[in-house]
C-alpha cells in the first residue's frame, strides 16, 4: 500500500456509492470512485494530482480497492481505463474482476 506515511489510504461510503482517496494537508491528491450495482463495485473513476502523477498513488489506490472487494466477496467491474489496464497486467487481480 501507500509507501509514503503521509499518503494514508482514506475510504468513504455513502449508500451505493463510495471512494478510496489520499490526501495531504487537507488536500485531495488523488482518489478512485465506484458505485455499487447489487454487489459489485463499478469503479468509474480514478485520477491523480498531476503533480504526483507516475508514482505509487494510482496503484496504491487500486490494490486498496482489490483489498476491499476480497474482504467484502465483491466483484470489480473496471469501467475507468486506468483500472482496466491495472487488471489486465495484474494475474493476481482476476479474483475479484468481473469482465
Amino acid at each position: 500500500m501507500a509507501t509514503n506515511p503521509e499518503d494514508a489510504i482514506q475510504h468513504a461510503q455513502s449508500n451505493a456509492r463510495g471512494e478510496f482517496y489520499i490526501e495531504r494537508e487537507g488536500r485531495r491528491i488523488a482518489e478512485l470512485s465506484y458505485s455499487l450495482a447489487g454487489g459489485d463495485a463499478v469503479v468509474g473513476h480514478t485520477w491523480v494530482d498531476p503533480k504526483h502523477r507516475g508514482g505509487t498513488l494510482a496503484p496504491d489506490l487500486v490494490q486498496a480497492a482489490v483489498a476491499w472487494a476480497r474482504a467484502g466477496d465483491r466483484k470489480i467491474i473496471p469501467m475507468c481505463s486506468y483500472v482496466r489496464a491495472v487488471f489486465m497486467r495484474t494475474p493476481h487481480y482476476g479474483d475479484v474482476w468481473k469482465r
